[in-house]
């Protein structure tokens, strides 16, 4: 029977993601308009204070449960990551929980385009859903590799697999494809189609005030947990010399979350047509094979 959780790392877990999705907005700022850390608390602000505004006839209800839901879902799936060598919730198949979370945030974009009651925030949301049919798959195969290569599905155990040697280092086109879903997961950079300027702005287009600060406080989140995800995912997890499991966990996890986030202006919106085709014509065929190749090696 495991050890119950600490209360101090339950309070410490919304502290750390929120720190982290934090410096990725102002990260982000920094690298479109040089503002850095003050740009996002500035923005907070005036979002705190702005009056909400509300379209013709919407179903609030859903549409709050959408905005909701985006950051809980975010902080759902960060419970089961490692931080270190230890998580909030152990968790023996915490991979699945953590792709569980994904299909939560589908729901949210889709709740909140579609509740409130305007023509281009639900079109964004039917580009989140197709977004999500496309790059799901992959997504998964990369994440069965990994539990492939360490024989589980938890967190913890694929990370201690990786003791010599990274899976991003003989497994690299699953940790590419990891990275990919993880803008898809975020509708970030060149997948932020659902959010894109042709819909003046996709999914949130009608919120305001503070529904709109937690909308992209949940997409922020999201980004962050993606990030830390490819850490035990990928990077070994908290190993490293000279420095304790929990801060080596936090600098690989910002240094994702930092390319992350870079990527965002540097290419182009791809439509969702083409990113569908890409998917299932080159993505979904290179996840197999690298599946093929890391269950060959494991039965060796």
């Amino acid at each position: 029977m495991s050890e119950p959780t600490p209360l101090w790392a339950v309070v410490a877990l919304p502290l750390v993601l929120g720190a982290l999705a934090y410096s990725a907005a102002a990260m982000d700022a920094a690298f479109r308009t040089g503002d850095g850390l003050v740009a996002p608390l500035r923005e907070g602000v005036r979002l705190i204070v702005q009056q909400r505004r509300r379209t013709h006839a919407p179903d609030v209800l859903l549409a709050r449960i959408g905005v909701i839901s985006l950051p809980t879902a975010a902080l759902l799936a960060a419970t089961v990551i490692p931080l270190g060598d230890a998580s909030v919730w152990e968790l023996p198949v915490s991979v699945v929980w953590f792709n569980a979370m994904e299909v939560v945030a589908w729901g949210s974009l889709w709740l909140t385009g579609w509740g409130v009651n305007s023509a281009f925030p639900l079109i964004g949301g039917y580009r989140f859903v197709a977004q999500g049919l496309a790059y799901e798959l992959p997504h998964m195969f990369a994440l069965i590799t990994a539990g492939l290569g360490a024989g589980s599905l938890d967190f913890g155990e694929v990370a201690a697999a990786q003791d010599g040697l990274w899976f991003a280092v003989w497994m690299p086109v699953a940790f590419a494809v990891y990275l990919l879903s993880a803008l898809a997961m975020a509708f970030w950079g060149p997948l932020s189609h659902p959010v894109a300027d042709d819909l003046a702005g996709g999914v949130p287009a009608e919120l305001s005030g503070p529904d709109r600060l937690l909308f992209f406080a949940g997409r922020f989140a999201l980004l962050t947990v993606a990030a830390a995800a490819a850490v035990p995912l990928f990077l070994g997890g908290g190993a490293g010399p000279w420095l304790p499991g929990w801060a080596w966990s936090l600098i690989k996890t910002y240094a994702v979350l930092a390319l992350l986030v870079w990527v965002r202006g540097r290419f182009p919106v791809l439509r969702m047509d083409r990113f569908m085709t890409a998917a299932w014509v080159v993505l979904i065929p290179a996840t197999l094979l690298q599946a093929l190749v890391v269950g060959i090696v494991v039965v060796n």
